[in-house]
């Protein structure tokens, strides 16, 4: 038993690390899905505030207002392009949890492989021995039943 409690203690600190691993990738998927979703939504208002800007110059629009409209649109890019950057960045922080995720999870099966083969052998060994023991018994047995055979037949 002492063997396997190393082996014991790997496992639980790998199963802690893949835990925790799991945690961080969750945690980023959010994050991701927060950011995706914040894109989204500025390129939607992104659009909204362009067809104002087209119903405007369709109404008549004077040059002060279609340069206010015009700067705006233009800080709405740059707010699109930065968010574009931060989900792309948010996208790669979630493959590079993920596969730390995945490193974790192979460690903790390669641990577990071990134990399982470990178990396996210390099974067949007590196996062995049991067969070995009922095997003992078995000969004490029948030494036993022909010496009772050999005095009942010699005292016959």
């Amino acid at each position: 038993m002492t063997r396997q409690q190393p082996l014991d203690t790997l496992i639980d600190l790998a199963r802690e690390a893949r835990d925790c691993a799991g945690q961080v990738l969750a945690s980023e998927r959010r994050d991701q899905q927060q950011v995706a979703t914040q894109l989204e939504t500025l390129g939607r208002y992104r659009l909204e505030y362009a067809q104002r800007l087209q119903e405007a110059m369709f109404s008549g629009i004077d040059p002060a207002t279609m340069h206010n409209y015009q700067a705006f649109l233009r800080s709405l890019d740059t707010a699109l392009e930065r968010a574009r950057k931060a989900l792309d960045e948010q996208q790669q922080r979630v493959a590079s949890s993920q596969q730390h995720w995945q490193q974790q999870q192979r460690t903790l099966s390669s641990y577990d492989t071990l134990a399982a083969r470990r178990a396996e052998q210390a099974n067949r060994r007590e196996q062995r021995r049991e067969m070995r023991h009922n095997d003992e018994m078995a000969a004490n047995a029948l030494l036993r039943q022909r010496e009772r055979d050999a005095t009942h037949h010699s005292g016959a």
